[in-house]
């Protein structure tokens, strides 16, 4: 596959122009609202590369990740789902229309062919396996939240996209239709169509497909239907955003948070599970469903530990959660009335 063509591409000076003109875009780049650097103060890249190669048990499992097939194509109309595909990629069907957020079905998450792969069982589903799609979100331009193959597999699919600023211009240079993208800022706002809102708000994290950082914007997502409110997260450490994000949308019916390939050397770009109970609270969630994870390691820490103390520390704090396998089918109209299976206890 052509790397060039994966790589995608800056933003042109007409955007960047535009750009300069916010107040998150300094100097060239999107900017965090609080300061955000890569790792924890007194660590060094060097030291975090060598420390990878030492052995950590069960960072990748020992057995299948176990899955349930739905056909994604013949939901009932009237049902109100949410699909979980593994890592953040996930599809909603409510109030009769279709959304997609983050897909990569090419079973890696890198350029490099053969690194970072799915895990066994983790990468049944395909793009062929999806249905129309009226709107596909993308939070940020990382390769394991924009995938070049899974999307241009899905482009005859897909109405609309939503994205962050500077993320649309990716999809321009893969050919994608001008009047298909729509790029935002954090607390701007798309009217779709009767009652259906998607708001752009902030996330603590940055941008890039390889060497050139933050010259896009990351955002998760406020989603409000005539029906449900919720809160789609992209990848984020924690700060005050998710206070300011509750306070103006909440409370939400669902809250999709990531957890997961997080480190405590890098803890201002990933949530830690315990911070991950403190946003949810924050954003006056009723109901929250950690991605994230259980498909590609990113990160030192066994597979299913955000799993396992994420449920902990929810049932600690008597917050609802909602844990399905792949593929399981959520039914939105009946959250927190689900008793889940701890199905990743099965593995350990």
């Amino acid at each position: 596959m052509n790397l060039k063509k994966q790589m995608g591409q800056f933003p042109n000076e007409k955007r960047k122009i535009y750009f300069s003109t916010l107040p998150n875009y300094t100097n060239g780049k999107f900017q965090n609202i609080l300061p955000t650097p890569a790792l924890l103060e007194g660590e060094s890249m060097t030291k975090l590369l060598l420390e990878t190669l030492c052995k950590i048990e069960n960072v990748t499992p020992k057995l299948p990740i176990p899955f349930v097939v739905t056909d994604l194509k013949n939901l009932k109309p009237e049902e109100n789902a949410l699909v979980w595909f593994g890592h953040s990629s996930y599809f909603i069907q409510i109030d009769g229309k279709k959304f997609l957020v983050d897909p990569v079905f090419s079973g890696n998450a890198s350029p490099m062919p053969g690194s970072i792969k799915a895990f066994p069982g983790s990468d049944h589903y395909k793009p062929e396996d999806m249905p129309d799609i009226d709107v596909l979100l993308i939070s940020h331009d990382h390769w394991d939240h924009l995938d070049y193959s899974t999307v241009q597999t899905l482009k005859e699919k897909v109405g609309k996209v939503i994205c962050g600023l500077g993320t649309g211009q990716h999809f321009e240079y893969w050919g994608w239709e001008t009047d298909k993208i729509i790029e935002k800022n954090w607390w701007e706002s798309i009217d779709l169509v009767d009652g259906f809102t998607v708001t752009l708000t902030p996330a603590r994290h940055f941008s890039g497909r390889l060497l050139n950082r933050n010259i896009s914007l990351w955002t998760s997502f406020v989603l409000q239907t005539p029906s449900k409110k919720l809160f789609l997260g992209g990848d984020s450490g924690y700060g005050n955003h998710f206070t300011e994000i509750g306070e103006k949308y909440g409370p939400f019916d669902l809250a999709v948070m990531e957890c997961g390939q997080y480190n405590e050397k890098w803890p201002y770009i990933h949530s830690l599970p315990e911070q991950i109970i403190e946003e949810v609270k924050e954003l006056k969630a009723r109901n929250f469903i950690p991605v994230h994870h259980s498909k590609f390691k990113l990160a030192q820490h066994p597979w299913f530990e955000p799993l396992e103390l994420v449920s902990k520390y929810a049932e600690e704090n008597s917050i609802p959660v909602t844990l399905p396998m792949i593929g399981e089918k959520v039914d939105l109209d009946q959250l927190g009335e689900i008793a889940w299976k701890k199905w990743w206890e099965e593995l350990m």
